[in-house]
Order: C-alpha cells, then structure tokens, then sequence
C-alpha cells in the first residue's frame, strides 16, 4: 500500500499514534476479509462488504495524513 510513501509510513507509524492505530486496524481487515473470502472465518457477504468499505474509509485517511506530511 502506497510504495511510493514506504519511509514515510515506517516514520509516521513510530512517531504518530493516530496513524499507527488507522494503519494497524486496515492490516487487520485486511487479513480477516482475506480469510473470510478463503473460508477460514465464516462471513456473510454483506459483512464482507461492510468490512471492505471499512477498509477503504480507513485507506483513505491514511493517504490524507501521507499527503499532508508529505507536504509538510
């Protein structure tokens, strides 16, 4: 997710704790949608669905605070 912020990510998960806790949450989600597609967690589809959209809000807050201190 976002190479092209790969130094900035490894900062700003030590030196921010807001991004660090949104950046761990999408890792987590990541990995629960992933198993629930596999079948390793049991799911429904529209609980997949509300997980995805989870991710993508948090995605999006992460991209906004890259861009912000990548401006900064």
């Amino acid at each position: 997710m976002f190479p092209e912020y790969r130094d900035l990510i490894s900062r700003l998960k030590i030196q921010d704790e807001h991004f660090a806790r949104i950046f761990h949450r999408h890792n987590e989600l990541d990995q629960q949608i992933k198993n629930m597609e596999a079948g390793i967690l049991a799911s429904h589809g529209s609980e997949v669905e509300q997980l995805k959209k989870e991710k993508l809000q948090l995605k999006d807050s992460l991209y906004l605070i890259l861009k912000k201190a990548a401006n900064a």
